[in-house]
């Protein structure tokens, strides 16, 4: 194995997707852990994402679709390592365009792995999702669990991962992620999952509406799920290859987890007076916990960061103003974005 002069296994880290809500946050940090990074994106969200890194000489930008196998053989050209953020993600926005949302988070995933074998990649870090679980009762959803995806984006995310799989050998190390719920602050931000839609509703709206509030929902933070990927690339190649790894922390339901947002709002912005938590209906069915015991006995990770934190994040974010109409702003929203941008 060769060692960088960094110190590091990896010299050139190619992130397919780097500049989406995680991949905004991950780019700077493994500048910081000394890597080269090589971003791969459309950047239908923009280019500010990425703007306090933008002239790192460390860092590459790659313009690209991942349904183009020539940009795709380019991104993976000389990487040492590839994360794969890429996806249309969320239920709402796969569902708006199906055959759209298969080319992307399916029918070019196979392709992508090929190339970056093909091209001398030695490890392939996949963010699969902890919703292909689908519906559980379980208490205990461990990597065994059988998969029900009730969605195509669970269903895409489950059928990618033993395509990865199939292609892991001695020289290509493999390895899948099903990540909680995120939540937190990003340059890239998403307003539109969990934790962070009932914070902006908190503290910009004065209430929260809950939808059902039943259904469980596990979580994690942005900064665990970024510490993560970091360790992914650190740790050897046996105890991750051909693995698949629960990543999660809090399992909340939906109005227990709007009962902590609404304390840490009402501790940190007083001056808002009592936020109102309002109940209403929900078709949303989606409902399940993680067990992420695997990750912690396998490779030692273990989550620092709580719900409390990202909705502090958040809090600290909107008092800086770095989150202007987050309440109109369809750039917080992938669903409002993909309308907007017409992606064929």
């Amino acid at each position: 194995m060769t060692i960088t002069e960094s110190g590091k296994k990896f010299g050139t880290v190619a992130v397919i997707g780097g500049a989406g809500y995680v991949g905004a946050v991950l780019v700077p940090r493994l500048l910081e852990e000394g890597y080269r990074v090589r971003v791969f994106d459309l950047f239908i969200y923009g280019e500010e994402a990425l703007a306090a890194v933008r002239d790192n000489p460390h860092l590459e930008i790659q313009h690209g679709d991942v349904r183009d196998p020539a940009a795709v053989k380019e991104a993976v050209r000389g990487a040492d390592a590839v994360i794969h953020l890429a996806c249309i993600s969320n239920d709402p926005s796969v569902e708006l365009d199906p055959d759209l949302s298969k080319s992307v988070n399916l029918d070019s995933f196979g392709p992508t792995v090929k190339a970056a074998k093909e091209a001398g990649v030695r490890r392939f870090i996949f963010a699969s999702s902890g919703s292909v679980y689908g519906v559980s009762d379980s208490p205990q959803v461990t990597e065994e669990h059988p998969l029900v995806p009730v969605s195509l984006y669970n269903k895409y995310k489950a059928a990618c991962e033993p395509l990865l799989f199939a292609e892991q050998s001695p020289t290509f190390t493999t390895v899948a992620v099903r990540p909680a719920t995120i939540c937190g602050y990003s340059p890239r931000q998403r307003l539109d999952l969990t934790v962070n839609i009932l914070t902006n509703h908190a503290v910009n709206n004065g209430k929260i509406t809950v939808f059902g509030g039943v259904q469980m929902r596990p979580n994690l933070h942005m900064h665990d799920m970024v510490n993560l990927y970091c360790l992914l690339l650190e740790v050897p190649d046996e105890k991750i290859a051909g693995q698949i790894f629960n990543a999660g922390y809090q399992n909340y339901s939906v109005a227990e987890t709007a009962e902590v947002v609404r304390k840490v709002v009402c501790e940190e912005l007083p001056e808002k007076g009592e936020i109102e938590i309002i109940t209403t209906p929900s078709d949303d069915i989606r409902s399940y916990r993680i067990n992420s015991d695997k990750i912690q006995r396998v490779l030692g990770f273990v989550p620092t960061h709580t719900i409390e934190d990202g909705a502090r994040d958040l809090i600290k974010a909107f008092k800086a103003g770095k989150l202007p109409d987050s309440m109109t702003d369809t750039r917080y929203s992938n669903i409002k974005t993909m309308k907007a941008v017409h992606l064929t």
